[in-house]
């Protein structure tokens, strides 16, 4: 557990926003068109339009997430071991149990929220004693994401391009959470402490007591 096989080769490239992803994709799956790569994404909507948009930029690609049928998945899946398909991108549902010897990169495009998933994701490469390279995309907020992957397996994961954030920027959700506890209402504004109260709640309460 927490530990990658061997002959994994690990990198990771620090990009400026989540807009450089698609381009940092295209420049290494064209490097090795004929390899077969594995590509996670966090999400089923992210992997669906990833996979038409590499399809529409001529790259041999499908997909499989939690909103494909099984046929549908073991249709991709089948295609892909025999090598009609080149490029597969996935979710991290749909991708476990797949066992293909013939992985030659796996690519975070997404970090998974959770480090085990991490480990997982790679071990999808350098099956069967032989090598594979498993490249990820870090994003700024995801920064974080990577320090506790790094944390689980007890590396740091190689830089190939990019720097790291001095400091780790929040995940949104993590930001919008954070915000619904502030005690603002809608539009940011602070709430009231006895917005709306009626005049006279307090002799109201005084009657209470004494009736009390």
């Amino acid at each position: 557990p927490g530990k990658a096989a061997d002959k994994v080769t690990q990198s990771v490239h620090h990009l400026a926003s989540k807009g450089e992803k698609p381009g940092k994709l295209r420049e290494i799956l064209s490097r090795d068109m004929d390899a077969l790569t594995l590509v996670f994404s966090r999400t089923k909507h992210g992997a669906e339009k990833l996979m038409k948009g590499l399809v529409a930029d001529g790259y041999n690609a499908a997909s499989i997430h939690g909103n494909k049928s099984q046929g549908q998945r073991d249709r991709a899946i089948k295609a892909f071991r025999d090598g009609d398909i080149k490029v597969l991108v996935a979710t991290d549902v749909a991708a476990r149990g797949i066992d293909i010897p013939g992985v030659a990169y796996v690519i975070n495009y997404d970090l998974p929220d959770v480090p085990d998933n991490y480990v997982h994701r790679i071990g999808r490469t350098a099956r069967a004693g032989r090598e594979g390279e498993a490249i990820a995309f870090c994003a700024p907020d995801e920064a974080d994401l990577l320090r506790q992957i790094e944390k689980l397996m007890k590396i740091e994961v190689p830089v190939a391009s990019g720097t790291a954030p001095k400091d780790p920027v929040a995940r949104p959700a993590q930001q919008s959470r954070g915000r619904g506890r502030g005690g603002q209402g809608q539009g940011g504004k602070p709430r009231q402490a006895n917005a709306g109260a009626k005049p006279g709640g307090q002799r109201r309460r005084s009657r209470s007591r004494k009736a009390a």
